[in-house]
C-alpha cells in the first residue's frame, strides 16, 4: 500500500463534503446526458438482418420478445474463437442479473456474436449465464455497426508493434491476434414501434464502463484501478481466478 496523506475526522469530513458538491454535479449532469441520449433521431433499420437462436432462425424485430425496446452487447466471439472474450466475459457477468429487471421495464437484453450459435450456447453454459444469445453469423450486422473489421481495416495496427493485452487476449480466446481484432465490442439499442425497427443509440470503448460495474467500485477504493504500467490486463473470466 503506498503512502498516503492521514488526516483526522473532521478533516476527512471537510475534503468529503467538497468532493461530495462535485460528485452532485457530475450526477446532474450525467442526468442531463441521459436526456439529450434519448432525445437522439432514430433511423429506421431498413435492412432484413437474420439470427441464428436457440429457438431457431429470427429477425431483429423478433428479439424484442414481445417489447418495445431491445438493448443487445455485441460480445466478441468470432467463429475461429474457441472461447469468449475475458472483458466481454467480465461484462456479462454484470449484465446477466440485469435481464429480469430490464424486462420489468419493457426492455429485452440480449448478446450477439458470429461464433456459431452452438458454441455461443455451450459457452454460456459453462458461465453459467442465462440472457438470450444469438449469432449473427452469414449477417452484416456487426459490421454495419462498426464493430467488424476487415484484415484490410487492421492492417495499420498489424504492422505496428500488437499490445501485449491484446496478445494476451486472443490467445485466451483460442485464436490468433487478427482473429482477436476482428471482432469489436458495442452496445446497441432499438426501438419497435408501429412494426418498424428503430436504431434509437450505438456506443463502444469506455461508452461500455457503465456495463463493468466493478471499475465503477474499484474507483472507489484507495488505490482505485490500479492497472497503470501493467503489460497484462488483470481481468479473468469468472472460473479463472487463482488459476496460474
Amino acid at each position: 500500500m503506498p503512502e498516503h496523506k492521514v488526516a483526522t475526522q473532521e478533516e476527512f469530513q471537510a475534503a468529503r463534503e467538497e468532493l461530495l458538491a462535485e460528485e452532485k454535479a457530475l450526477t446532474r449532469r450525467g442526468d442531463e446526458l441521459a436526456r439529450k441520449r434519448r432525445e437522439l433521431p432514430w433511423v429506421p433499420v431498413e435492412k432484413d438482418y437474420s439470427f441464428e437462436t436457440e429457438a431457431g432462425t429470427k429477425s431483429l424485430a423478433d428479439l424484442f420478445d414481445g417489447r418495445s425496446q431491445l438493448l443487445v452487447y455485441h460480445f466478441m466471439f468470432g467463429p475461429p474463437y474457441e472461447a469468449g472474450c475475458p472483458v466481454c466475459s467480465s461484462i456479462a457477468d454484470t449484465l446477466d442479473p440485469q435481464v429480469v429487471h430490464l424486462k420489468a421495464r419493457d426492455v429485452t437484453l440480449i448478446c450477439s456474436s458470429r461464433a456459431p450459435v452452438d458454441k455461443l450456447l455451450a459457452y454460456r453454459e459453462r458461465m453459467g449465464w442465462s440472457f438470450g444469445w444469438v449469432s449473427t453469423v452469414g449477417s452484416d450486422f456487426h459490421r454495419d455497426l462498426g464493430f467488424l473489421y476487415s484484415e484490410e481495416d487492421l492492417r495499420p495496427f498489424l504492422e505496428g508493434e500488437i499490445p501485449p493485452t491484446v496478445s494476451q487476449m486472443a490467445e485466451a480466446s483460442g485464436t490468433d491476434v487478427l482473429g482477436y481484432v476482428t471482432e469489436g465490442p458495442g452496445l446497441s439499442a432499438y426501438a419497435l414501434s408501429d412494426g418498424t425497427v428503430y436504431r434509437t443509440y450505438v456506443t463502444t470503448a469506455r461508452g461500455l464502463e457503465p456495463a463493468m460495474a466493478y471499475y465503477g467500485l474499484l474507483d472507489r477504493t484507495p488505490l482505485g484501478r490500479h492497472e497503470e504500467g501493467e503489460q497484462t490486463h488483470w481481468l479473468r473470466r469468472h472460473d479463472e481466478y487463482g488459476k496460474t
